[in-house]
């Protein structure tokens, strides 16, 4: 019989829900459960290094846990680098400290302020300093998609009519109307988050988990067995049906 394997929507910061998360599984299917993180670990909400270091230290720890890369992280990612990047794929004038975008909040997390008419060269060398090395590494090592009985893991989704081989990190990070609208079969169930809604939906050919924890609302985690699928609750699972 196949296992379940669980999995939970973007997470932007948000670590209490993300422990209650992760509480809803371990009654659902015990300590060993697999988990798939779909990403956006970071950004928005108040605890992006605590959010980093839950994540860290249970995979130091040998938990049966995947984390995929959301395109938040990677803009993270490369604001520490040696040299600050911005992310090619936002609008112009925007950049990750761009206060729709979050990148403020985490480094508030880490204990680096931003203040009025602060110069990007000051708040990428207080960060170096704050961000812990494993965080790093940790944000490095991040997946773009994971497979398995069926299912795909991304976090935003796939370009229609490619292969695996052939989607671009670009697309699996930041795609959308061109996959939200497509309606056609996928060689897999695509399971992924990005675009916030009210409550997860599924499409038939793909599930968004990603119902707004980012913007106060709540974080789903879902339980896979096959391509049959159930919402956690405290209650217990509850069935999402293909709409």
């Amino acid at each position: 019989m196949t296992q379940p394997i669980y999995a939970i929507g973007d997470i932007h910061g948000q670590l209490e829900k993300l422990q209650a998360a992760l509480e809803l599984i371990e009654a659902d299917g015990g300590p060993d459960a697999r988990v798939v993180f779909l990403g956006d670990y970071t950004d928005r909400g108040p605890n992006s290094c605590g959010v980093i270091d839950l994540l860290a230290e249970g995979l130091a720890g040998g938990r049966n846990w995947v984390c995929l890369r959301g395109n938040h992280d990677r803009m993270f990612s490369m604001f520490i680098e040696d040299y600050p990047r911005n992310d090619d794929r936002l609008l112009v004038g925007y950049h990750w400290l761009h206060d729709r975008i979050g990148g403020i909040e985490t480094l508030e997390s880490y204990g680096v302020a931003v203040p009025e008419g602060a110069r990007i060269h000051d708040v990428h060398a207080e960060a170096r300093l704050a961000v812990p090395q494993n965080h790093s590494t940790f944000l490095d090592g991040l997946v773009d998609h994971y497979e398995e009985s069926g299912l795909l893991f991304v976090h935003a989704g796939i370009r229609p009519g490619l292969s695996l081989a052939e989607q671009s990190q670009n697309d699996k990070l930041w795609i959308r109307q061109e996959f939200l609208r497509d309606q056609t079969e996928h060689p897999w169930l695509v399971v992924h988050g990005h675009t916030q809604i009210p409550t997860p939906e599924h499409h038939g050919n793909r599930v968004n988990l990603d119902s707004g924890a980012g913007f106060g609302r709540e974080l789903t985690a879902a339980v896979f067995e096959e391509r049959s699928c159930w919402t956690l609750h405290p209650e217990g699972r509850k069935a999402l049906i293909s709409s």
